[in-house]
């Protein structure tokens, strides 16, 4: 199973602490105020810091590149055109998720996205060896595979806990539900993944016997 599927948890229910917060916060706040003045530079730094993170996040829930680009940019277009409305209640990226979740979701309304469908290019790693790099990599796709069978909402959860280290608070914030719903979400997509990758191991490791 899976190491990140029981990761140590915090007595909110959200990931162990460890999350950068503080500096970083501050940098990007710096930037969205020159965002407000209608500064480019300050913009072009903030879609940087943000891209490889909303790439990540709408990879697994929309699976295609062209659409994930899409909402991407869609997304880092509002910040540029409203970053006024940003009122501080929040972390500047759990509002910025938010918007990236709701172009997702648009998104997905659009499209009839056939299922465990995957043209994204990820980068591979250079550290392991051939054999470990195939593991990884058969890993990788077995996760992704099981990922893509999850509701768009289960998905989100699983993505912003586990691979942006959100809290479910946080969470709460960007799909915009109580962070009991939130939690619910979470038992049910951590329990359909346990089932859904013991069912896609059973076939390779029948295939190494």
């Amino acid at each position: 199973m899976l190491n990140w599927l029981s990761l140590s948890r915090t007595r909110d229910g959200g990931p162990a602490e460890g999350r950068s917060g503080g500096a970083g916060e501050a940098v990007e706040l710096a930037l969205l105020a020159g965002i407000r003045r209608g500064r480019r530079a300050e913009f072009d730094a903030l879609y940087r810091l943000y891209h490889p993170r909303l790439w990540r996040f709408l990879v697994h829930m929309l699976r295609q590149g062209e659409q994930v680009e899409e909402a991407l940019n869609d997304t880092m277009l509002v910040v540029w055109q409203r970053a006024d409305s940003f009122d501080g209640r929040s972390k500047l990226s759990t509002w910025v998720f938010g918007i990236a979740y709701r172009k997702a979701l648009k998104a997905l309304s659009r499209l009839d996205l056939p299922v465990g469908a995957d043209d994204i290019d990820e980068p591979a790693d250079p550290g392991p060896g051939p054999e470990q790099q195939l593991g990884l990599a058969q890993l990788r796709g077995r996760l992704a595979a099981a990922l893509a069978e999850l509701s768009p909402e289960h998905r989100a959860v699983v993505e912003l806990c586990y691979f942006h280290d959100m809290a479910y608070g946080e969470i709460a914030d960007v799909v915009g539900c109580p962070p009991e719903t939130v939690k619910t979400r979470m038992f049910y997509a951590r329990r359909r993944l346990r089932l859904l990758l013991d069912d896609l191991a059973a076939p390779a490791q029948g295939e190494s016997s």
